[in-house]
């Protein structure tokens, strides 16, 4: 395939890959279904090597006569050359390039730590002026009971009339733009006095929220999750339970609440398994345990230790470390937590040494968070002299946090377990049924953030990628996006208590944030300026990717799309796996700026075709983040930019035709920020923003101007292939469609058959994302074709199985040639059946 871009002269470069001569691409392809096509051969004939041969060279010449009339290559390298003389090549600066990318994505996020800046101050005010009142009785909108009646048709309580309305930039969602309203997990009690306070004092925020909307039309979501457990979102929703009417999402366990309540920690996670906590208990236990592993992430440290008589640890291989609390090790040891068993004696005493012995390894080495380290004691009871530890290893500094979980209904020991968590500036909580678990594990957060709140440290925390399961249904957003840019990432801080009698107890209220959706985030970097097989990718400080075009967070089961379980927790290694010395990812994670150069196989057609290219990586820090950004450049079309001009009315003209569309995916104008815009299409957003119906609109000028140049170029295909189709008598039986494609997303195509006649009913279509222009890549088509010399042909089938048959697809590139540069203008295509 090839590639053309062009723009004004005057404009910044655009980076564009080109291939083995360095061209642009425009790409044209077309399509034949064709059973005249089709040889049958009687296996009992005698055929000699002199004819076959013959019948090659017949065939040949008959399918490349086909292709030059049908593709329109020949014409199209025709107009190409005529404005050799008016347009321009410029090398693309890598290094320019992701420092110009990195600063507008520090601009963006920028914005979004403003906005939760504002939410925390506010928050914190309200909570200053507002007296707790025990018997106050308050009417929250409550997100489960909005638009709900009762048996009589009378609103519920806690309900009430909530005006919904769908909105475009909240995923289509019925939300209030107006009002955030509250969400109450099932296990928490809706009119609970802390509840009803906290909602009354929180409605201060309903003002913040929508200036902060006004002020940043390209927030989402934005909320306060209460230490309470209760939720305010905004805008407001109506929040739906599972089929069994229970809502378990519980802000405090997301890890945008976790993180920010807490600094990063280390965690022994100790657990008595002798003969004493069997049935229940054992139970009781294992889910402690799994709820603390669910508050840590991956700035987090951990190990858990079983002991009896004698002290295990679950995992042999993670004897005497500590392992990075990432989402692949925590399943993992819920896994081996299953298995436990009770046997013998508790003796607590040797399993207390060994956590002590491990967290002070691991401070003396440098390892680990190097920030708060705790040990959590899961047992039934404490009956040994266990005194004489905490004064080996933790008095009097105190320097380890010891937490105690009491399991089960029996109190004998209860002052023993109590006792260690007092001495040892921890907490004590009694766990006798399964229902109190999540409340008491939650506690420990709120010890840990004290010092925190006490030295009143507002630090901004971003969260590694996640996909958002509570809002927009995956499936619906996965039919129209790319599945690495199904993945967001939030920014959250705390919220302290401000009150001058409560400030030395270090209150922590809760925490404010926003999401940031990662399409829009990598829209700053837009496709047309890395070429076609460039792209941008984004990791965090721990190395794990935040957005690469390689990232496949789903997968299938039956016909429904899950997440992968590891699918936020992939390290950058894993996917740019040429980097052998991990040169790139040590840069990255260490938020240098440089680069690279590698050799990588690529693979197109859902991983049945492989190219191999010779990459340059180009990486640097977004500043005020744990973010680095990294943008590939592919030697050749990766290095040049295509540079043209017209006048918009020549350009507009063309535009307008009825045979042209433009990547509805890409950023050609800014939709999102004015709602009188949301619902347009990017082609009516440029038309109506070229003739002066939308003079404020944010236009992308350069991808504009390079936009208009290919429609003026292109256009005379339009005549050219509705000539072939009027000539009926010169039609070749099963041609199907032609069309081409440029790097600036314009795509051209005339459908000689109808659909009812057509094998490839969906190629071309808004579900054929493999062929179309998308945030993630270039067609297939289009990223074939560039990696062959212009005017011969490359033939492929491609992996769409019809009941009618399987389609060929012939593609070739058209160049253009300034100086000493050639670059790809386009690429030329055609298709059919083959028989069965």
């Amino acid at each position: 395939m090839k590639r053309w871009s062009w723009g004004s002269s005057g404009n910044a470069s655009k980076s564009e890959r080109s291939g083995p001569r360095r061209g642009r691409l425009i790409m044209l392809l077309w399509i034949i279904l064709s059973s005249s096509l089709c040889l049958m051969v009687d296996g009992q004939m005698k055929i000699s090597p002199e004819t076959v041969q013959k019948w090659a060279v017949s065939f040949g010449k008959e399918i490349a006569a086909l292709s030059a009339r049908y593709s329109g290559a020949k014409l199209l390298q025709k107009k190409y050359k005529d404005v050799e003389a008016v347009v321009k090549i410029e090398e693309v600066d890598g290094e320019e390039l992701v420092k110009k990318f990195a600063e507008e994505m520090e601009e963006m996020l920028g914005r979004k730590m403003k906005s939760v800046k504002r939410l925390a101050e506010a928050a914190e005010d309200a909570d200053l002026y507002h007296e707790y009142n025990e018997t106050l009785e308050f009417e929250y909108f409550n997100s489960m009971l909005i638009n709900m009646v009762d048996e009589d048709g009378n609103p519920l309580s806690l309900g009430g009339e909530f005006a919904l309305e769908k909105n475009e930039h909240f995923n289509k969602l019925p939300v209030n733009t107006q009002l955030s309203n509250i969400q109450v997990p099932t296990n928490v009690y809706n009119r609970d006095t802390d509840i009803v306070n906290g909602a009354y004092m929180s409605e201060a925020l309903n003002d913040v929220f929508i200036d902060n909307f006004k002020k940043d039309p390209t927030l989402t979501w934005q909320y306060f999750g209460s230490a309470t457990g209760f939720f305010r979102l905004y805008p407001g929703i109506q929040w739906i339970p599972d089929e069994n009417g229970v809502v378990t999402f519980d802000c405090r366990n997301r890890n945008w609440y976790i993180q920010a309540a807490t600094s990063p920690k280390d965690v022994v996670i100790v657990v008595d398994v002798s003969g004493s906590m069997k049935g229940l208990r054992l139970t009781i236990a294992k889910h402690t345990i799994n709820t603390i592993l669910d508050t840590l992430g991956e700035n987090d440290f951990v190990n858990i230790i079983a002991y009896s008589d004698y002290v295990r640890y679950v995992e042999p291989c993670f004897k005497g470390t500590l392992v990075q609390a990432d989402l692949d090790n925590r399943e993992h040891f819920k896994l081996l937590v299953d298995e436990l068993h009770v046997k013998g004696e508790g003796k607590v005493k040797i399993a207390m040494k060994e956590s002590f012995k491990i967290l002070n390894e691991t401070a003396a080495l440098g390892q680990g968070s190097l920030c708060n380290q705790a040990i959590m004691l899961i047992t039934d009871g404490a009956m040994e002299d266990f005194q004489d530890v905490f004064e080996e290893f933790n008095w009097p500094e105190r320097r380890v946090r010891v937490f105690t979980y009491l399991i089960g209904r029996e109190m004998t020991f209860a002052d023993n377990v109590k006792w260690i968590a007092c001495n040892n500036k921890g907490y004590y909580t009694h766990v006798s049924t399964l229902a109190d678990v999540q409340e008491n594990v939650m506690e420990y957060l709120h010890v840990l953030s004290r010092p925190m709140v006490i030295n009143h440290d507002h630090d901004i925390i971003w969260t590694e990628a996640y996909m958002d399961s509570v809002f927009p249904t995956t499936q619906e957003l996965f039919n129209t996006q790319a599945q690495s840019l199904l993945l967001m990432t939030s920014v959250a801080m705390p919220v302290f208590s401000k009150k001058e009698e409560t400030l030395s107890h270090g209150i922590l209220l809760g925490v404010v944030g926003t999401d940031v959706a990662l399409r829009e985030l990598m829209r700053l970097a837009p496709r047309y300026k890395l070429g076609v097989h460039g792209y941008g990718f984004l990791i965090t400080n721990n190395g794990y990717i935040l957005s690469h075009p390689d990232l496949r967070p789903l997968y299938k089961e039956g016909k429904t799309l899950k997440p992968k379980p590891n699918y936020n927790s992939v390290d950058l290694a894993e996917v740019e796996w040429e980097d052998t010395e991990e040169k790139l990812r040590t840069a990255m994670v260490k938020g240098e700026t440089g680069t690279l150069s590698l050799d990588v196989r690529t693979s197109v057609d859902e991983g049945t075709r492989v190219m191999f290219l010779k990459n340059d990586y180009f990486y640097t820090v977004i500043n005020e983040t744990p973010f680095s950004l990294g943008i590939v450049l592919t030697r050749g079309y990766g290095e040049y930019i295509f540079i043209g001009n017209v006048s918009v009315e020549e350009g507009l003209h063309d535009l307008l035709a009825p045979d042209l569309t433009i990547a509805s995916e890409w950023t050609y104008c800014e939709t999102d920020i004015d709602p009188a815009h949301r619902k347009l299409t990017q082609l009516q957003a440029v038309v109506r923003y070229l003739t002066g119906k939308e003079p404020d609109l944010d236009c992308d000028v350069q991808l504009l101007q390079q936009t208009l140049f290919d429609a003026v170029v292109t256009a005379p295909m339009e005549a050219y292939w509705t000539a072939l189709m009027l000539n009926a008598s010169g039609m070749e039986e099963g041609v199907e469609t032609a069309f081409l494609g440029t790097r600036s997303g314009l795509m051209r195509f005339q459908r000689y058959a109808g659909v009812e006649k057509r094998v490839g009913k969906s190629f071309l279509t808004s579900t054929d994302k493999e062929n179309m222009f998308t945030l993630d890549h270039f067609p297939v088509w289009y990223r074939r074709a560039s990696e062959n010399p212009a005017g011969q042909f490359l033939y492929y089938m491609p992996r769409q199985e019809t009941r009618a048959g399987r389609i060929v697809i012939a593609t070739t590139s058209v160049t253009v040639t300034v100086g000493k540069k050639t670059a790809i203008a386009g690429e030329s295509s055609w298709f059919s059946h083959s028989c069965s």
